[in-house]
């Protein structure tokens, strides 16, 4: 989508829709009170008279603006002014651009970046302007027949009261764009089935990236014959009863003025179908085990956003892909494997086949020397008991990563919750006839999950995102959430400032 920032008298903006915030019971704002005087008090008679309820969501589209530069209006309810948080801001936007992308209509202008809110500044209202714009856009429908048209809405003009602010609200917005282009690609190879979005199809999409980031990006594909001699067991173990082979994806961006400036690493769970191997899962729901590769896809979301906004940071990114299916050549409970690290585990239950792939990419990751590593996989059921749909769990190794992505979630509004790690809990991963099991029991599932990870990640700094409850919705708005690429993208961009405060100092 393009954006401009104009600081123009919103009532002289030439638009063919102009989005106005209005409070429930309460004062115009400044932006929207020279609307008002401009049309002849149109805003605030509808208000008066009842025409228009502006509780929290509420829209309604008024197709003749007289005295105004603009086609239409589209009012947007914010709810009470005293309860106008983040939350509130955000469902507004999305209601917002929901309605706005049911209109033909290509052009529209937005003054949501006047709304107060404590604590958020103009930049960070017009990202998450842009971000909730470029989610209304998305589409998923090139397996209908006959696809519903695209939404025709091209551009979007932040219209501004305070010229300082112009040029930190257009990086916002700029930053916004790519987040939001993340997202969208992120829920895309989510939302894409398994007999498409293979581990082979994942690689092709990393070379992809590659190829059109004009040097930016480089992707090597470790396949199964590299992964043999690799010594990575582990993860070739999960794909043995598939007929889709297995893949190690590794891409990596330098965008450090120092070449061997350490790099932040991202690995994502990319099983791209989950059966649960021979510990068969349920068939009810199993079609949303194509969703289990939304690690990987929110690794891929980051890269995407990371290639739009191009810091100053060196990164890896790695996906450990493959696909888990029952076969006579499948790993079976009772099995013991060897992993990349040399660490042997006994397989328990087949269906806790992401914390296998994922040991093998962190043994790996030890070789980049990296700042920090961070895990993000669709890991456990018991994540979503434990914390709903709303926060990723967070596990980690290291009390400052973890609070570093807390913040970053914070900012973002893609919130996780920190779980603890403490050693009292391996013990349930104990084996009498391998290193480790890898299985803990029912009790503290998410927990004794991470624990097993913690094994393979005793070189660096390192996190764990369970985002089992957070990547997908189900039911009748089933599909990918695009989660956490927001997170994930303003925790690099918190590196990034980190650095440039290091060097600056230094």
């Amino acid at each position: 989508m393009e954006f401009s920032v104009q600081t123009a008298n919103p009532a002289k903006a030439e638009t063919a829709c102009l989005i106005v915030p209005v409070f429930k019971d309460s004062e115009l704002l400044p932006a929207v009170a020279k609307l008002d005087d401009a049309s002849e008090r149109l805003i605030d008679q509808l208000l008066e008279r009842g025409d228009f309820d502006a509780a929290l969501g509420n829209v309604q589209l008024v197709p003749f603006a007289p005295g105004l530069g603009t086609e239409r209006l589209l009012l947007v309810g914010l709810g009470e002014r005293e309860k106008c948080q983040e939350s509130a801001f955000l469902k507004a936007l999305d209601a917002a651009f929901s309605a706005l992308v049911k209109r033909p209509l290509d052009d529209a202008s937005i003054t949501f970046t006047d709304i107060p809110l404590e604590g958020r500044d103009g930049a960070w209202k017009a990202r998450k302007t842009l971000e909730a714009a470029e989610r209304a856009l998305y589409r998923f429908n090139q397996f209908k027949s006959t696809p519903a048209p695209k939404p025709a809405l091209q551009t979007l003009t932040l219209l501004v009261s305070d010229a300082d602010e112009a040029n930190a609200i257009k990086e916002g917005a700029r930053v916004g764009v790519a987040i939001g282009g993340g997202i969208n690609f992120t829920r895309t190879l989510g939302n894409l089935p398994g007999n498409v979005c293979t581990p082979r199809y994942l690689a092709e999409q990393a070379e992809t990236l590659a190829s059109s980031s004009k040097g930016a990006l480089t992707a090597d594909i470790l396949d199964e014959e590299a992964l043999e001699k690799l010594g990575a067991g582990s993860l070739l173990s999960v794909g043995r009863g598939s007929r889709e082979p297995s893949r190690l994806i590794v891409m990596k961006y330098q965008g450090a003025e120092d070449a061997q400036e350490a790099p932040h690493v991202l690995i994502g769970k990319g099983i791209t179908f989950d059966t649960g191997g021979i510990s068969l899962k349920p068939g009810d729901g199993m079609d949303e085990m194509k969703f289990d590769m939304g690690g990987a896809a929110s690794v891929f979301g980051t890269v995407k956003a990371v290639l739009g906004i191009k810091p100053k940071l060196n990164l890896v990114f790695i996906v450990a892909a493959a696909e888990n299916m029952p076969d006579g050549a499948a790993t079976k409970p009772g099995d013991i494997i060897k992993t990349l690290k040399g660490l042997t585990v006994e397989v328990l239950n087949t269906d806790a086949e992401g914390r296998l792939v994922l040991c093998d990419a962190l043994t790996y990751a030890e070789r980049f020397e990296p700042a920090s590593v961070v895990d993000i996989a669709t890991l456990t059921g018991a994540c979503i008991i434990g914390l709903g749909h709303h926060a990723t769990g967070l596990l980690s190794n290291d009390d400052d990563l973890a609070l570093d992505l807390l913040e970053a979630g914070d900012t973002a509004w893609d919130r996780a919750w920190h779980l603890p790690l403490w050693d009292e809990y391996q013990e349930q991963l104990d084996s009498n006839f391998a290193d480790l099991a890898n299985i803990g029991g029912r009790p503290a599932g998410t927990i004794t999950a991470a624990c097993f990870l913690s094994r393979f990640a005793d070189h660096f700094p390192w996190a764990h995102l369970d985002i089992a409850g957070t990547a997908w919705h189900s039911g009748k708005q089933k599909g990918s959430t695009g989660r956490p690429v927001g997170l994930l993208t303003q925790y690099l961009l918190d590196r990034e400032s980190d650095a440039q405060v290091e060097n600056s100092d230094s």
